[in-house]
């Protein structure tokens, strides 16, 4: 895949679409972050909700 790395935003989960192989960054301009807790108190609570199978 030839994309081009948001500096902004660093990603290593390289079975995502929007990861830039080689380069731990994502390809979006944002990304959204959310949680299925209603009070989220630890990392593992939330989500890239951005994330699409490669």
């Amino acid at each position: 895949m030839n994309c081009e790395a948001n500096k902004s935003i660093e990603c290593t989960v390289t079975s995502c679409a929007n990861h830039c192989a080689g380069e731990n960054y994502c390809a979006l301009d944002h990304i959204l972050v959310g949680t299925q807790e209603a009070d989220p108190k630890d990392i593992r609570c939330t989500d890239c909700e951005s994330f699409r199978k490669r």
